[in-house]
């Protein structure tokens, strides 16, 4: 029978799957499987196993109950192994990396920061207020000047001047935060997302850190949605 495989562990560590069931239609008891110095969390599956919300859950749920015991190398969702013995060969073969990456690992936890502008027609207001080139085409336009070029040239250089406006105050942000963080990793934003960033933060600097967050979601409360979730299991740290 097919094994779905959820993290990869030390061998002692603390937390045990006991009363976890894993995902799939006919969901089968979390267990774990060792050999050396790791130990496997995975359970039996019969099916193929998509992204549904409920096995999306339950992988993310059974991924906190280890993390919450001990660091854990997390496995993104959809990983399968034919068998235990095929477990057991990937761990051998790849003990020494598993290890290195649980000791880098080891006391933190990700944590993902995400901004977005909360309201966009203030930002295009503030931009033709302090653009003077902008406010010129504007006045144009609202003039009645029939130039077709002008709705183009004054869209191209609002769309400028936010993704400046927009990359500096960034860049801003990831400065104050990456400071609390073992490592980060800046992602590419989604919109309306302009900031995506994970950070690998020690729990000793956790409160610290969330401190940080909430001071800088203050000082621009009244432009910017600035939105953290964690903590998390390093999914972004693994390689």
């Amino acid at each position: 029978m097919a094994l779905y495989v959820y993290a990869i562990t030390g061998k002692d560590h603390p937390r045990r799957p006991d009363g976890l069931t894993g995902v799939g239609a006919d969901p089968a008891p979390v267990r774990t499987i060792t050999s050396g110095p790791l130990t496997a969390v995975v359970s039996d599956i019969s099916e193929e196993i998509r992204p549904k919300r409920r096995d999306l859950q339950i992988h993310q749920e059974v991924q906190e109950h280890f993390m919450a015991g001990a660091v854990v190398l997390p496995m993104q969702f959809g990983y399968v192994a034919a068998d235990d013995q095929e477990v057991r060969q990937a761990l051998d073969a790849n003990t020494a990396a598993y290890l290195d990456t649980l000791e880098r690992l080891d006391g933190c936890a990700e944590y993902h920061v995400r901004a977005s502008q909360k309201d966009e027609d203030q930002l295009l207001r503030d931009v033709l207020e302090e653009s003077a080139e902008a406010r010129e085409l504007n006045d144009r336009i609202r003039a009645g000047d029939q130039d077709p070029q002008l709705p183009l040239a004054l869209g191209e250089l609002v769309a400028r001047d936010i993704q400046e406006r927009q990359e500096a105050l960034g860049a801003g942000l990831i400065q104050a935060l990456t400071g609390y963080a073992r490592e980060h990793v800046v992602h590419p934003p989604v919109y309306p997302d302009f900031v995506n960033l994970s950070l690998l933060v020690p729990h000793e600097k956790k409160d610290d850190f969330l401190t940080a967050h909430q001071g800088l979601s203050d000082q621009i409360a009244d432009g910017v949605d600035l939105r953290v979730t964690g903590p998390l299991p390093a999914y972004s740290f693994v390689q």
